[in-house]
């Protein structure tokens, strides 16, 4: 089973979430996966793009209580 990083940026607004993120998977090693839990409402579309720019792999996004989980692969 891959490594998993766990990133919070509830509270966080657009694009702080993202550049964390950024700054996590440098510690993420390759086939690693990062779990970031966001509030704000656009961080799904923003992980979209943050994913097609990086080429890693966005996997599973859930949202409960307004909170977003998004998990992030990294590529090799």
């Amino acid at each position: 089973m891959s490594e998993s990083h766990h990133l919070d940026a509830k509270g966080l607004k657009c694009p702080l979430p993202v550049l964390r993120a950024r700054k996590a998977m440098k510690d993420v090693p390759p086939g690693g996966e990062l779990v970031v839990e966001a509030t704000d409402p656009s961080a799904p579309a923003d992980f979209r793009a943050f994913c097609e720019t990086t080429g890693h792999t966005l996997g599973a996004q859930d949202e409960a209580d307004g909170v977003y989980t998004i998990r992030l692969h990294k590529t090799g």
